[in-house]
């Protein structure tokens, strides 16, 4: 009897599993393909759902030197050249702009990327307000989607909406 109960169980089991062990969800990770003004692939990020938020990390090139403002915005549209398409920063909360905001911050609101004097990034960035998981307010997955956007400018992070960050440069698409 206690033979035919394990024997039930296990094949339950093996007809329920992922092949090749259990799969990560869908939405533990996703590759963001990054494009300029012209419609040029220049760079990825992925985004990793982590310890109750999301983990960027970024490879990108062909950016001016110096602090760029870097943000999620509220769709998951990237039409250059400038991206309007992609619409405002993601603020699901309704708060103001910027990480040094008493009243802020958006939930796409993110740290300045620094870029090189070889016009290259390298970086990886962790914020709590945002996440991957699908239903959820702050979700990064969501209908319309969002995209993550880097602009001309360094991000003052206190002036509401944009932080003073300029033109928008570069966008992915988030699906």
């Amino acid at each position: 009897m206690r033979s035919t109960i394990l024997s039930a169980a296990l094949a339950v089991a093996a007809a329920t599993a992922a092949p090749g062990g259990a799969a990560p969800a869908a939405s533990d990770t996703v590759v963001v393909r990054l494009i300029d003004a012209k419609g040029e692939p220049v760079g990825t990020a992925a985004l990793a759902a982590e310890n109750g938020g999301v983990r960027i990390r970024l490879s990108v090139r062909g950016l001016t030197p110096g602090e760029h403002g870097i943000h999620f915005h509220e769709r998951g549209v990237c039409k250059p050249p400038d991206f309007t398409s992609a619409g405002g920063h993601f603020n699901p909360f309704g708060k103001k702009h910027g990480l040094l905001n008493p009243e802020g911050p958006h939930a796409g609101d993110l740290p300045n990327l620094v870029v090189g004097p070889d016009g290259r990034a390298e970086a990886i960035f962790f914020t709590p307000r945002v996440t991957l998981e699908r239903g959820r307010p702050n979700s990064l997955l969501r209908p319309g989607d969002t995209a993550l956007v880097i602009h001309e400018k360094r991000d003052d992070q206190r002036t509401d909406p944009t932080g003073n960050s300029g033109a928008r440069v570069v966008c992915g698409e988030i699906r």
